[in-house]
C-alpha cells in the first residue's frame, strides 16, 4: 500500500510507502498490488515490485512516488504522443471531514525526483517561480479536495488537467455515471475509489473515469477532454503520484496501480485490494461485575467520588466554556476549540508570549495531536451584531491564499475574548530586525528590498487580485512577519475590512491604524480606502530603508515625521543621508533612490497622486519608470491641495499618467538627489 501521508502542520504530507507485490511488469507497462505494511518517506517503485525508501520526514515536505524507470511516450522530439492507460485505487482520509486541504495528482514528469517542487499549494509538482513554465514538461491529473480561489478552482472536490502549472486548463466536479445518471463522489471520503485515465494518441483525447469500490468501470467517463499532449511530453517520461504539505491533516493512499503504453491498463483484481487503514476508534467498556460485588459502604465511597468528579468536571467545563451561537455554525471549519488553544499555548503562559500590541497579546502555540506551530492572538472585541460581522469577515479572510500573506487559520470565541490563529513565523516581525542593535539581526540591502516587494505583492493581491477588495488598514513593520528564509509576509488582519467597487471601506467609519501610517484624509474622515493602505505602504518603505520609525520624538518632545524628513532630504538633494547607517557600504544607490521616491510618491498627501499597488510593483521591479513629472508632483503637496480644495486637486492629479511612455528610469530618476 502506498501511503502519501501529509506531515505535520496543516496537511502533513509524508509519502509513506509499502512493500509491493508485483502482478506483472513489462517494458511497456506494469500492474501492482500493495500490502498494508508501511514505510515512512519518499520512494520509488522498482520494476520487480520493491519499494525504495528514503527517510524524508521534515515538515512542509514534498511527497512523490514514481515508477523506477521511464517510458517512451514519443518516437521523436516533434512526434505525436503515444496512447497510454492507467488505473489505480486510491483513498483520501482527512482527520476531520470538515477540514480538507490540497489533494494529490497522477503525474507524468521528465524526472522521478521533483527537486524544484515546494510545499503548500503546489501539489508536489512546482514552486512559485517555475509554476507555469513551458520548460516543466509536466502533465498531471489532479484529484483536488480544496477550493483555492487564488487559482480559480471551481470547487473543493474536483478533477483537473494540469499542464506545466497547478492552474488547471480543464476541470470537472468529481463524480461518476451510473446507468447514464451523474452521481456525486466525494474524493476525501475515507473510502476506496477507482480511477481510470486513458489517453488516445490518435484522437488526442483524455478520458478520466471515477467510481467507488467495488463498482466496475462505468461505460461513460466522467470527462472526455480534447487535448493534444504531444507538445508537452518528452520522448521519455516517468509516471507516478505527488502531493505536498498544506494546512490540515490528511492522508493519501494508493493500494493498487496498473499502467500500460499503447494499450489498456491491466484490470486490478479488487478482491485482492487491501482495505484502507481507517482511524481506529478507542472503545472503553465498563464492566458491571465490580459494581455488583461492591458493599453498601463501597457504594457510598463511589458516590462521593462521583460527586467530587462531577463538581470538578463542571468547573473544568466552565473554564473551557465557549460562546457559540446558531449563526456561527456556518463558520465551523474556521473555528478552533478554546481547550485546544489553551493546551497549545500552555495555558497562555507568559513564557509563550511573543509580543503585545494595542489590540491584544500574541502567544506561540503548538496544536495538540498534529503538532503544528501557530501564533494565537488574544484580543477583546465587542459582542452582538458587530461580532457576527467580524467573525463573518474572519471566515472569509481565512480563505486568502498568497505566499506573502500570513494565513489566518481561524478563530475562537470565549465570553468577551476573541482568539485569532495565524501561521507561526520563526523570525518574528520585521521591526525586530530594523530597530535591533544586535549586528546578527541586521538586514542587508537586498533583503530589505526583497521584503518591500513581498509586501507590495501581498497588497496588490488584496486590492486587485482577489475576488473582493480587501483593505488591510494596519500596514507597518511590526505587522510584517519573516519566515525561516526571511521572506516578508503581511499579517495581522484584525483590522482588515472589505471595500466596495471603488476601493473604499463600506463598513466602518471609525479611525483605525497606527500614528505615522495614517493618511491625512483618513485622519479627517475616518474612511479607509485602498489609497490609505498605499499611504501606509509608502511610510513602510521609508521606515525599512531609513531604519527610523514613522514618528519619532527628539529634543523636547518635538515630533519628527519620517515622510517630512525624507522629503526635506529630497529637496536638499541629500537622499543618501536618510538611509539607515547600519547599511554602511551595503547599498545600491540607484535602488535606494528608486525605493525612497516610490515611498514618497505613495505617501503623497493627495490620494489621487498615489499609484495603485500593481503600478508600485512595476516601479520597484523596473517594468515601468516613475512618472515623467515626478519632481513637479512631489513639490506640489499640501499647499496645492489646500488652495484648490480636495475635489479640485484630485481632479488635477488624476491626470498623472503612470505609463511606459515616460522617460526611462536610468535617464530621469537615477541621478543623485533630484
Amino acid at each position: 500500500m502506498i501511503l502519501i501521508q501529509p506531515r505535520v502542520l496543516l496537511l502533513l504530507l509524508l509519502l509513506a510507502g509499502a512493500a509491493g507485490t508485483t502482478v506483472s511488469a513489462a517494458d511497456d507497462g506494469f500492474s501492482f498490488l500493495f500490502d498494508d505494511s508501511q514505510l515512512d518517506g519518499v520512494r520509488e517503485i522498482q520494476s520487480d515490485g520493491r519499494v525504495v525508501h528514503t527517510n524524508d520526514t521534515e515538515m512542509f515536505g514534498v511527497g512523490h512516488t514514481f515508477y523506477s524507470r521511464p517510458f517512451r511516450f514519443k518516437n521523436s522530439t516533434t512526434g505525436d504522443a503515444y496512447s497510454f492507460s492507467t488505473s489505480f485505487v486510491f483513498g483520501i482520509i482527512p482527520e476531520n471531514p470538515l477540514f480538507t486541504f490540497h489533494g494529490m495528482t497522477f503525474a507524468i514528469a521528465p524526472s522521478k525526483e521533483v527537486i524544484d517542487a515546494s510545499s503548500s499549494q503546489h501539489l508536489g509538482l512546482f514552486n512559485r517561480t517555475n509554476d507555469g513554465n513551458a520548460s516543466n514538461h509536466v502533465v498531471a491529473i489532479e484529484l483536488d479536495t480544496f477550493r483555492n480561489l487564488e487559482l480559480g478552482d471551481m470547487d473543493g472536490n474536483h478533477v483537473g488537467l494540469d499542464i506545466n502549472s497547478i492552474v488547471s486548463v480543464l476541470a470537472a466536479t468529481a463524480g461518476y455515471y451510473e446507468n447514464g445518471v451523474f452521481q456525486n463522489l466525494t474524493l476525501a471520503s475515507s473510502r476506496e475509489i477507482r480511477a481510470w485515465i486513458d489517453y488516445d494518441g490518435v484522437k488526442k483525447t483524455i478520458d478520466v473515469t471515477l467510481a467507488p469500490l467495488p463498482l466496475k468501470k462505468p461505460e461513460k467517463p466522467l470527462v472526455s477532454w480534447k487535448k493534444d499532449l504531444s507538445p508537452f511530453l518528452l520522448e521519455e517520461m516517468y509516471v507516478g503520484f505527488t502531493s505536498a504539505t498544506g494546512v490540515l491533516l490528511q492522508r493519501f493512499y494508493v493500494v493498487g496501480w496498473s499502467f500500460q503504453m499503447n494499450g489498456e491498463a491491466q484490470e486490478i483484481d479488487i478482491s485482492k485490494v487491501p482495505r484502507l487503514p481507517l482511524k481506529k476508534k478507542s472503545t472503553k467498556k465498563k464492566t458491571m461485575g465490580l459494581a455488583i460485588g461492591l458493599s453498601l459502604g463501597g457504594l457510598l465511597v463511589l458516590s462521593l467520588i462521583s460527586l467530587v468528579a462531577f463538581v470538578l468536571f463542571r468547573r473544568r467545563k466552565r473554564k473551557f466554556a465557549e460562546v457559540l451561537e446558531s449563526w456561527e455554525v456556518q463558520y465551523g471549519p474556521h473555528r478552533f476549540s478554546y481547550k485546544d488553544l489553551y493546551t497549545a499555548t500552555k495555558g497562555f503562559k507568559e513564557s509563550e508570549l511573543l509580543g503585545k500590541g494595542g489590540f491584544g497579546q500574541v502567544y506561540k502555540g503548538t496544536l495538540p495531536d498534529i503538532g503544528a506551530q501557530v501564533a494565537v492572538k488574544k484580543i477583546w472585541h465587542e459582542s452582538g451584531q458587530g461580532m457576527k460581522e467580524f467573525v463573518a469577515e474572519i471566515a472569509t479572510i481565512g480563505r486568502l491564499r498568497h505566499p506573502n500573506l500570513v494565513r489566518l487559520l481561524g478563530y475562537c470565541r470565549r465570553k468577551g475574548e476573541l482568539f485569532l490563529v495565524y501561521d507561526y513565523m520563526p523570525n518574528t516581525s520585521l521591526d525586530n530586525f530594523i530597530f535591533s542593535s544586535n549586528p546578527e539581526f541586521t538586514l542587508t540591502w537586498k533583503q530589505r528590498v526583497k521584503i518591500i516587494i513581498d509586501v507590495a505583492e501581498a497588497l496588490a493581491y488584496l486590492h486587485e487580485e482577489w475576488c473582493e477588495v480587501i483593505i488591510h488598514r494596519d500596514i507597518k513593520a511590526s505587522n510584517v512577519l519573516l519566515d525561516a528564509e526571511l521572506n516578508g509576509k503581511l499579517g495581522d488582519f484584525g483590522l482588515a475590512r472589505f471595500g466596495n467597487n471603488n476601493g473604499t471601506d463600506a463598513k466602518t467609519t471609525h479611525l483605525a491604524g497606527t500614528l505615522g501610517y495614517i493618511a491625512p484624509e483618513l485622519a479627517r474622515k475616518g474612511k479607509a480606502t485602498t489609497a490609505t493602505d498605499i499611504f501606509a505602504f509608502g511610510a513602510f518603505c521609508l521606515e525599512v530603508v531609513c531604519g527610523r520609525r514613522p514618528v519619532e520624538l527628539q529634543g523636547r518632545q518635538e515630533a519628527v515625521i519620517l515622510v517630512d524628513y525624507v522629503l526635506d532630504c529630497w529637496f536638499k538633494e541629500t537622499l543618501s543621508q536618510a538611509v539607515d547607517p547600519k547599511l554602511k557600504d551595503d547599498l545600491d544607490v540607484e535602488e535606494m533612490d528608486l525605493v525612497l521616491k516610490v515611498g514618497l510618491l505613495c505617501s503623497h498627501s493627495v490620494p489621487a497622486v498615489r499609484p495603485s499597488m500593481s503600478q508600485v510593483l512595476k516601479f520597484l521591479t523596473g517594468k515601468e519608470p516613475l512618472p515623467a513629472d515626478f519632481d513637479t508632483v512631489l513639490e506640489i503637496r499640501d499647499d496645492y491641495s489646500g488652495r484648490l480644495g480636495e475635489a479640485s486637486s484630485s481632479a488635477y492629479f488624476s491626470q498623472i499618467q503612470y505609463s511606459t511612455a515616460s522617460a526611462p528610469i536610468t535617464e530621469s530618476f537615477m541621478s543623485s538627489g533630484r
